[in-house]
Formats: C-alpha cells, sequence, structure tokens
C-alpha cells in the first residue's frame, strides 16, 4: 500500500517535473526568436539608445554587423578592437543587452498545425503530458489520501499481528479483534477499487510521458487548441502579454495592483489559466458584485469557473447559474469538463431533487431564463454566488426575467453578469446592468443632460466592470477575414423586395432578397462550393426559419444538421459533436438567436451571415462561436448583402451603434460621446425611407 500511495504522490510531482521541462523548451525556443530577430538587427539600430560619445561605427569597422554579434561578446572583448574605447564598449554592450530584454519580452511562441517543426512538436508533447498530469492531479491525490486513511485505520487495529510475541500476549476478544483487522487489511489491499487504482496510475504514469503523444500531438493540438496555449502561456510562452494594461482592463494602476494581490487558489480546476483569465478571476473574487464583460471568445465562462473552485476551496458553496436553454448542456459540460465541482440540472422534470441535491451538498446549479421567469417562489435559488450568462437578456427593466434576476442578485452576497455585449442599442441598457449590482452606481450613470463623457464614464464604472478585447490578449488567434458580399438584385429579387415594401412589413423586407433563385442564394452557394474544395466547414446564420429552409434545400447533403429554436437542447450539443467530428467539409445551418450565444464551434472556419441583424452585437456573437479561443485556421466571414435595400440602412445604423459602444464599453480615446445611440423610430424611418425611394 505504501508503494500505492507513493506512485499517488509522484503522480503530483510530475506535473511540477514536466512544468520545468516545458518552461525550459519554452526559454530555449524563445532564445532562439530573439537571436534570429537580433540577428537581423544593425549595430546602428542602437544609436538611439547610447549617447554621442559611442563610436558604433567603430564596432561596426571591427567586424560586428548586428546586435546578435555583439551581445556575443563582452566588453573586454569590444575593447580589444581598434578605436573602441571602454566607453563605447560598455555604452554599446548595455544598449544590446536593454534590446534584447525588450525584444525577448514581447516575443509570442504560436504553434502552427500546417508547419510542423520538430522542435515545437517536441514541446506539444511535453504540454501534452502536462495537461494530463494537470487535469488528474487532484483526484488523484483525493483518492490516494483516503487509501491512505483508510489502511492506516486498519493497520493500526493489526499491528499486533507483525510481531510474533505480542500475538502471544494477545487472548481472548482482543485476538480475534487482531486477526479481523488482518482480515480487514488484506480485504483492502486486494480489493478491486486498490487495484483499479493500480491500473489507473500505471495508465497516467504512461500519459504523462511526453513521448508517447509524438504521433498524434498535432491533431490533439488541433481539436483543443485552448487548452494546450493556455498551458504554454503558463511556460512563459507569451512574454509580458498578460502585464500589458489591455489584458488587465486598462483599469487603473491602483485597481490592477489590487486585483493582483489576491491569492487565487485553482486547486480545483482540471484546466490552466491564460494569465488574463486568472486576472479577470481575481477581480470576480476582489469586487463581488461586477460585470464580466471580454469579448466574445476569451473564456469568461472558464474565468466564472475559477472563482467558483477559488470560494469552493475555503468551503462548500452554493453557485447558481442562469442561461439560455440553448447554453444549458454547454454549461454542464463545462463545469465537468474544467473543474471538480458537482454539476446539478435544474431543468425539466427532475428539477426538484436536483434542487434538494444542490443545497444539501453545494456545487453549482444551472437553471434557464424561462424557469426563473416562471417561478413564484425564488427562495430555493438562494446561493452563495450568481451568475448569470448573456447577461444582456435583462437589460430591458420592465421583463419579467430581468426583475426575477434582480430579486435574486439583491438577495446574493455575490454577483457576476458574463456578457461580451453589454451595451447593444444604447448606454442606458448599460446602466441596467449596473443597477443589479449597485443601485447607486447605476444613478451617477444616469444618461441625460449631465450624461459623463466616454472616459468619465468608464472611470465610473471601472470598480464593477471588466473588459478585455481579443486583439489585447490573444495573439495566438490566426487571421480574421471580414467580407461584405454586396449583391445586384435581380429583376425576380427587385420585385420580391418592391412588394415585401409595400407591405411596410420589416421582416419580409429582409427576407425578400433571399429566394430559392436569388443572387444571394448564388453567392453563398459559391462560398460553400469553395469551402468544400478546401475541406473547410461553415455555419450559416440566419435570423429566418424560411432563409434556413431555402438554404438546407439547396446545399442538400453537405448540410450536417441546423440549429433553430425548435432543437431540443438535449440534441443541440450532439448536432456541434458531430458537425465538429465529420472529417473535411460540413455545413451547420443555425438560427443566430438560438446557435448565435455561448456556444464553443471552433471546428468551424468559414461564418456566412444571410442578412444583417438590427443589432451589431448579434453578428458579433455569431462570428465569435468560430473566431474564439481554440481556433487554429484563418477564419472568413461573410456577410451577404443587397444593394439599394434596407441592408444597406440597417448597415448604416449598425455604424453608430458599434461607435457609440466603442466609445463607452472599450478604452477608447473619444470624450465627445452622443450618448443616444439609438432612435427608437429607427425601424419605421428606414421603411418610410425605403417606401419613398420606390416610389410606392
Amino acid at each position: 500500500m505504501d508503494r500505492l500511495v507513493e506512485a499517488g504522490t509522484a503522480h503530483s510531482e510530475r506535473v511540477d517535473h514536466l512544468r520545468r521541462i516545458g518552461q525550459a523548451q519554452v526559454s530555449r525556443l524563445v532564445d532562439a526568436e530573439v537571436y534570429a530577430r537580433l540577428a537581423a538587427r544593425p549595430v546602428t539600430d542602437l544609436r538611439g539608445r547610447v549617447d554621442e560619445r559611442t563610436k558604433l561605427k567603430a564596432l561596426v569597422d571591427a567586424g560586428y554587423k548586428t546586435v546578435a554579434e555583439l551581445l556575443a561578446h563582452d566588453t573586454s572583448t569590444l575593447r580589444e578592437h581598434h578605436g573602441v574605447g571602454p566607453h563605447t564598449a560598455q555604452q554599446a554592450a548595455e544598449a544590446a543587452r536593454e534590446l534584447a530584454d525588450e525584444v525577448r519580452r514581447g516575443v509570442r511562441i504560436r504553434f502552427d498545425p500546417k508547419r510542423p517543426d520538430p522542435d515545437y512538436t517536441e514541446l506539444l508533447c511535453v504540454i501534452a503530458a502536462l495537461r494530463q498530469a494537470v487535469a488528474t492531479r487532484s483526484a488523484v491525490q483525493v483518492r490516494s489520501q483516503r487509501f491512505s486513511e483508510r489502511v492506516a485505520s486498519v493497520a493500526r487495529a493489526a499491528a499486533p499481528a507483525r510481531s510474533w510475541w505480542r500475538m502471544a500476549l494477545t487472548w481472548g476478544s482482543r485476538r480475534h479483534r487482531v486477526l479481523d483487522a488482518v482480515l480487514d487489511l488484506d480485504g483492502v489491499l486486494t480489493s478491486s477499487e486498490v487495484s483499479g487504482f493500480r491500473v489507473e496510475l500505471e495508465a497516467l504514469g504512461q500519459a504523462t510521458t511526453p513521448a508517447v503523444h509524438a504521433s498524434t500531438v498535432w491533431d490533439s493540438y488541433s481539436r483543443d487548441a485552448a487548452g494546450f496555449n493556455a498551458l504554454l502561456a503558463s511556460l512563459g510562452g507569451r512574454g509580458d502579454l498578460d502585464e500589458h494594461e489591455g489584458a488587465q482592463g486598462f483599469l487603473p494602476q491602483a485597481a490592477r495592483h489590487e486585483v493582483g494581490a489576491v491569492d487565487l487558489n485553482t486547486t480545483g480546476m482540471k484546466t490552466a489559466l491564460f494569465g488574463y483569465q486568472a486576472f479577470g478571476a481575481r477581480f470576480v473574487i476582489l469586487r463581488g458584485k461586477c460585470i464580466l464583460g471580454d469579448e466574445m471568445g476569451l473564456g469568461k465562462t472558464v474565468q466564472a469557473l475559477a472563482a467558483m473552485v477559488h470560494l469552493a476551496a475555503v468551503k462548500p458553496h452554493r453557485f447558481l447559474v442562469v442561461c439560455p436553454l440553448t447554453l444549458l448542456g454547454n454549461w454542464l459540460q463545462e463545469i465537468v469538463k474544467h473543474t471538480d465541482l458537482t454539476a446539478y440540472s435544474l431543468h425539466g422534470p427532475g428539477r426538484p431533487a436536483a434542487t434538494q441535491a444542490w443545497r444539501r451538498t453545494g456545487g453549482v446549479a444551472v437553471v434557464t431564463y424561462d424557469t426563473v421567469r416562471t417561478l413564484k417562489d425564488l427562495k430555493p435559488l438562494a446561493a452563495d454566488m450568481l451568475v448569470v450568462d448573456e447577461a444582456h437578456r435583462v437589460k430591458n427593466p420592465d421583463a419579467r426575467q430581468t426583475e426575477q434576476v434582480r430579486v435574486l442578485a439583491e438577495g446574493t452576497e455575490r454577483v457576476l453578469l458574463l456578457t461580451g455585449t453589454p451595451m447593444e442599442n444604447t448606454v442606458s441598457e448599460f446602466r441596467v446592468l449596473v443597477e443589479h449590482l449597485d443601485k447607486g452606481l447605476a444613478a451617477r450613470l444616469a444618461i441625460g443632460g449631465s450624461s459623463p463623457d466616454a472616459e468619465e464614464f468608464r472611470r465610473r464604472v471601472a470598480p464593477v466592470y471588466l473588459r478585455r478585447n481579443v486583439e489585447d490578449v490573444l495573439t495566438e488567434l490566426p487571421n480574421k477575414i471580414e467580407i461584405d458580399d454586396w449583391v445586384l438584385s435581380s429583376p425576380q429579387d427587385a420585385d420580391a423586395y418592391r412588394t415585401a415594401v409595400a407591405t411596410k412589413d420589416a421582416m419580409a423586407m429582409r427576407q425578400a432578397t433571399f429566394g430559392p433563385r436569388s443572387e444571394k442564394l448564388k453567392r453563398l452557394m459559391e462560398i460553400v462550393d469553395e469551402a468544400r474544395d478546401d475541406g473547410r466547414k461553415v455555419i450559416v446564420f440566419s435570423y429566418f426559419h424560411r432563409v434556413l429552409d431555402i438554404a438546407s434545400a439547396a446545399l442538400g447533403d453537405g448540410v450536417v444538421g441546423r440549429l433553430d429554436g425548435n432543437t431540443p437542447a438535449a440534441r443541440r450539443q450532439g448536432l456541434i459533436d458531430a458537425f465538429t467530428g465529420k472529417t473535411g467539409h460540413a455545413v451547420l445551418l443555425a438560427q443566430i438567436e438560438t446557435g448565435g450565444e455561448g456556444l464553443n464551434i471552433q471546428a468551424a472556419s468559414v461564418v456566412v451571415i444571410t442578412e444583417p441583424q438590427w443589432r451589431p452585437s448579434k453578428e458579433d456573437q455569431a462570428v465569435a462561436r468560430a473566431y474564439r479561443m481554440g481556433q487554429v485556421g484563418v477564419v472568413q466571414v461573410h456577410r451577404l448583402l443587397a444593394k439599394d435595400t434596407i441592408d444597406q440602412r440597417i448597415r448604416e445604423k449598425q455604424a453608430q451603434k458599434i461607435e457609440a459602444f466603442d466609445r463607452y464599453a472599450r478604452p477608447s480615446d473619444t470624450k465627445d460621446a452622443d450618448p443616444r445611440a439609438i432612435d427608437p423610430q429607427e425601424q419605421g424611418e428606414m421603411i418610410q425611407a425605403e417606401y419613398r425611394r420606390l416610389g410606392l
């Protein structure tokens, strides 16, 4: 048994061992990259870093052409050359080291599946082994401790049997108890549970050997690039990116230090965190009630789970997650994938029993907005921490679900709102979200004649709001190519559109240019054909069932499935898994209201949006299903737009909304922000404008 416990301890120590190996390999790769960059920098590039007395030309004449060559020698060697005095040697050497340090901080290790370099393959193998060790360390420690305590208890009772003379002096019932303990000890040591644990440890020992991953590691990386890159970051592969103010939400310096001082306990996490994600979890823990408004695709769910794990490490907690029905399965899966916490689904006929179990033992309960909206008594949902996902759904102050969430928030010590689009239409919507957390602060953000400008607005919300953008923290992501595919309406399209405008029905106008023989459909089929030739997977988003019906009929067998409001929640993740698992090309159709939020569909690298949405955030969310952590290919985003239609009017209005969002919700130098991001009559005005333009 001692050997079994030792094996468990060794498994735990293997994490540190693999981490040291990985850090050494990252350091070597960084050194090589730094050398390559400095070998391309002439010595004269140091001119701005030295004083006028430094004779760089003398160094060049001595044969030192690049900064890399200069760094390879100490000052005494440099001084041996004619014309190179002590001052020049010292100044040049210091300047070269300063430049090298600057370059080093900017080096980012990137894995490219299309170029599987042997050195990078070796590092990936170490990370693959480290992932296995990290994911299983906590469970192994718990089981080892349990077996150790169990054996120790029985062994104490059986101790006299280890000495013949002590057994000779043991008589009667006491002797029987000792013999029974010996049998119990033998039973424990030969039990299937112990033997099974021994087999598992042997398998883990194999799985945490880097060499065994060599043949499959690039496929593993392509399936879960986010997991690999998070561990790469922990090994130093991202330079100082996570210390950049953008990775810390451009918070004031004092606030950044305060958040950074939080000692985050991630013992119960199965996956590693990026540095910016750890900062986000610390922010959530420190603030208590706040909004995590990171751009879509940066892992808000994982940050929320990391905060839960930290709190649960101190004492058992009850965590409650409120989310759309479409994300119920995703949350339950993510809890199990990333943490040791117990997950409960408070949905469907099993809700009462699950609620009781959650209240009794703690863990993470997941409930839908629909369920919360219909409940008359919210007391059974009392929790230590409330997490509201896609929180922009509770920005309408008059909606039933907004009121129910407000009641839950008021009665909960810790509240976390998750949304990548805190302000979809107006700045006042942001204020409604803040009201869930701090009514006093919300009052100071009042939109009106004395509204603060953009910079002042962000300063005021800093205590409760953290946002990071993709370009600031995810340098690992490949490029995103966004294309506006403007089509000229055919005579048939124009007639259909004119008829729709005559009805003054905005929904009919938006669908009119996507018919069975329309120019938009032709362009969609061209995009899909190109993707098929390249072996790429495609997601097609539309707001309308009719548009998806037409696309499905035209694309035929290439369509793997369809996500819309009629797709049962239990089938949604299965459709995504089937789409992801299919080799090569595939098409997934999705209603943007159903498939555009919270789901992870990184297998796709082509996204098509068949008509512009009233809210640009809806399109951003849809694109972020594919363009997010874990994406390894260049993502193409195609927006199908018909010229001289309402599509143009919507795109113009989108530009205004994006400008307002950038001013208030993102760091910006703009100070003279107009708080009116949307005219309540905009839809009617668009219809009237088209009505007049067509002379109707």
